[in-house]
């Protein structure tokens, strides 16, 4: 089949459409992918693009991009200026720069919503249909950062939401929490499909020799390690507010690798809270590298602020800790909750309860190393059952070979 993959973001930058590419490839579709250039987490075009940058190929996948113009320090002009450019442009330029014939378009609908637009104006040239992966919710992802406070501009947003959904012959969710925010946006449940998130194929259990470099960048003690963006989403106020109520157990450990536009912010608390001898941010490491970090720590954290939006939400890094097959501490409301209570996988509670996240890391500590690698061992087991990507790309499969195969589907 000839695929059509719509989205912002794409390799070299580090999202999960890139693996679902590769994926696709390797069952024998043919894979375009119209893309922007990337920018994405830094803000700057990345070594060895320019404006001029138009198309390449990813072991065997073509690439078209267009120009857009880098977020920069994605304060909000600049980030609005990000989005409008790439939707612009793609919409103007795809056509022309995507001339062969397409089966199917595939929108990759992380943030942005607006990544859409372009998916809708390739799916009427190419008269084929189109499904759309949600990953994010809008407007309510922008109300819940408080990106966005006008009703009127959310208003706006909502409308244009309703519309791709229509446009889309499926809508594809990625946890089943959004399933009731796209019926709410007058999508039959018929129309909508649970497809989830996995994690990359490095992502796995690894075994460690005691002289590794890892072990020797973090800290002594019981590790509890975050991975991922250090960003307001991400609840660091809760981290720093437990890391204080265990200051009296120095041996436990929170260590940050990562970075983010709350970074600045977070390491001035943790000088002000004088939480230096347990709280260190390692900075940011290759994703491929994870696996070996995530080897050298004891448990794995993840934490979301509490927000109605988050808890519709399975955010990605909890299939990437599962995969790895380690404990996990997590402060998550809703759906994450719910996946690693399931799992049986590690301790839990509510999002921004900082009081027990703190019992929960000194109940981790204290706990045998023999019980801490049964929870292991069944995040793995739960993470192969319900999220193994040969199951998720099966399950693809079928949605594309269903809709392409009733065209009433994709009727506009």
């Amino acid at each position: 089949m000839r695929i059509l993959i719509v989205t912002q973001y794409f390799w070299p930058e580090s999202f999960r459409i890139n693996d679902l590419a590769l994926g696709m490839r390797d069952r024998g579709h043919d894979v375009t992918v119209l893309t922007g250039l990337p920018n994405y987490p830094d803000g700057n075009l990345y070594p060895g693009y320019s404006l001029l940058s138009r198309r390449e190929t990813y072991d065997g996948i073509r690439i078209k991009r267009v120009p857009l113009i880098p977020r920069g320090n994605s304060n909000g002009p600049r980030l609005l200026a990000n989005y409008a450019s790439f939707a612009a442009l793609a919409s103007v330029l795809g056509p022309f720069r995507c001339r062969q014939e397409y089966d199917i378009v595939l929108t990759f609908q992380a943030s942005p919503v607006t990544v859409a637009l372009p998916a809708m104006i390739m799916k009427w040239r190419r008269h084929v249909p189109m499904l759309m992966w949600v990953q994010d919710l809008w407007p309510e992802s922008l109300s819940a950062t408080g990106a966005v406070k006008s009703p009127w501009v959310l208003k706006q947003v909502d409308r244009f939401v309703r519309q791709a959904y229509r446009q889309s012959a499926r809508v594809l969710v990625q946890s089943e929490g959004f399933i009731s925010h796209v019926e709410s946006r007058g999508v039959s449940r018929d129309r909508i499909d649970y497809m989830p998130n996995w994690a990359e194929d490095f992502f796995r259990p690894v075994t460690l020799a005691d002289d590794a470099p890892e072990h020797a960048e973090m800290p002594p003690g019981f590790r509890i390690l975050f991975a991922g963006n250090i960003g307001k989403g991400q609840a660091f106020d809760t981290i720093l507010a437990a890391a204080e109520k265990t200051r009296t157990r120095p041996d436990i450990q929170w260590v940050v690798l990562g970075d983010g536009r709350d970074r600045e912010r977070v390491a001035a608390e943790i000088e002000r809270r004088e939480l230096t001898a347990t709280v260190h941010l390692l900075g940011r490491r290759p994703v491929e590298s994870m696996p070996w970090y995530y080897a050298a720590a004891d448990a794995l954290l993840i934490t979301l602020t509490k927000a109605p939006i988050f808890a519709m939400t399975i955010p990605s890094k909890v299939q990437s800790c599962l995969a790895s097959g380690k404990p996990i501490l997590a402060a998550l409301d809703g759906e994450g909750a719910r996946v690693v209570a399931e799992s049986k996988a590690g301790l839990v509670g509510p999002a921004e309860d900082a009081d027990r996240l703190a019992r929960h890391a000194v109940a981790l500590a204290d706990m045998s190393v023999t019980d801490r690698d049964t929870m292991g061992r069944r995040a793995r087991s739960f993470y192969e059952e319900q999220f193994d990507r040969g199951l998720v790309l099966d399950r693809f499969e079928t949605i594309m070979h269903d809709v392409t195969g009733d065209s009433q589907r994709c009727a506009a």
